[in-house]
């Protein structure tokens, strides 16, 4: 089950949408879907989860914490909708493009991806990019 929590103005249009979206992606990886929910929310609630549980003072667009246990995907994917805003204008992508790549981003994690060597950061995009085709393909 996909639930969407919004901690800021941001809401998305079409929550079934991206849920079936998500759900498709974690099939694509020979895994189940269990508890996920996506916290949107600002940079200052994410700075303060970013210092209070991973020690860390930096903005950033995405924290995952990762409940799954086998292949029973789970987790709290929490998003910056301030920096999702600024990185598609960094990146030239367009909002909801860059909303697309983190959250596949972030069910990555959960699915055992991981981004801190640059070969793995390399897998990763391929990865996001594949999971971002998925979401215009009629199901």
């Amino acid at each position: 089950m996909i639930e969407f929590f919004y901690e800021t103005d941001f809401k998305l249009s079409n929550e079934p949408q991206y849920s079936d979206w998500i759900g498709r992606v974690v099939i694509s990886e020979e895994a189940s879907l269990g508890a996920l929910n996506y916290i949107f929310c600002d940079d200052v609630y994410l700075l303060d989860i970013n210092k209070k549980f991973l020690s860390h003072d930096t903005y950033t667009d995405i924290i995952s914490f990762d409940y799954t246990e086998n292949e029973l995907i789970a987790g709290d994917v929490f998003i910056s909708v301030q920096r999702v805003k600024a990185n598609s204008i960094k990146f030239k992508t367009g909002f909801h493009q860059e909303l697309l790549r983190v959250m596949s981003h972030g069910v990555l994690h959960l699915l055992g991806y991981n981004d801190k060597s640059e070969k793995e950061c390399m897998a990763m995009r391929e990865k996001e990019n594949e999971k971002i085709k998925m979401f215009h393909v009629e199901h």
